[in-house]
């Protein structure tokens, strides 16, 4: 396999993680209320330890819960804030599809994703405490912006010796410029 082909595969391969991520972050977003209420149930069963290890946890989790029971019975309709954050998720995977296709051509797209796993930091502690976030899940959301950039990292430089591998090699020496 020549290396043009092996970083295209390569490229592929982490793209193709990093829209499954989206995908499932996205479509998760969509049965909230419902995943939350399995959630509790599950940390809060016999047999977990986390309510004797982690009680700020099964607090938060409880509270987060019944904010959103409340919501459901009462205003539906915020929920659809949720559903347009699901949706946002499914629309940026697809627009990988570019740097999938052609990744040189489409880098933006891979450096645009980079800065938006870097403005998850700002927005988490700059909205996450003024909508009563504690800052421990905080942590735990700026973490997908962390985590979020290394494929696409890894992605970037891989574009960037794929297209240094097919720019066309210049013979010339510089072009003399006009007196």
């Amino acid at each position: 396999m020549s290396e043009r082909a092996a970083l295209l595969r390569a490229i592929r391969v982490w793209l193709a993680f990093f829209v499954v991520c989206l995908v499932l972050s996205g479509v998760t977003a969509f049965p909230l209320v419902t995943e939350l209420r399995l959630l509790e149930d599950l940390l809060g069963s016999a047999a977990s330890p986390v309510p004797e290890h982690l009680p700020a946890l099964m607090e938060w989790i409880g509270r987060v819960r019944e904010g959103l029971d409340a919501t459901e019975a009462a205003y539906p309709f915020v929920l659809y804030g949720t559903d347009w954050l699901a949706f946002a998720h499914l629309v940026i995977a697809v627009a990988f599809y570019g740097p999938y296709r052609d990744p040189v051509r489409n880098v933006w797209v891979v450096e645009f994703g980079m800065i938006a796993c870097a403005g998850i930091i700002p927005l988490a502690l700059i909205c996450g405490p003024v909508r009563g976030i504690p800052f421990w899940w905080s942590v735990i959301d700026m973490s997908f912006g962390v985590f979020g950039v290394i494929p696409l990292y890894l992605v970037r430089r891989r574009i960037k010796r794929l297209e240094a591998l097919t720019a066309p090699a210049s013979t010339a020496g510089p072009v003399p410029s006009a007196a």
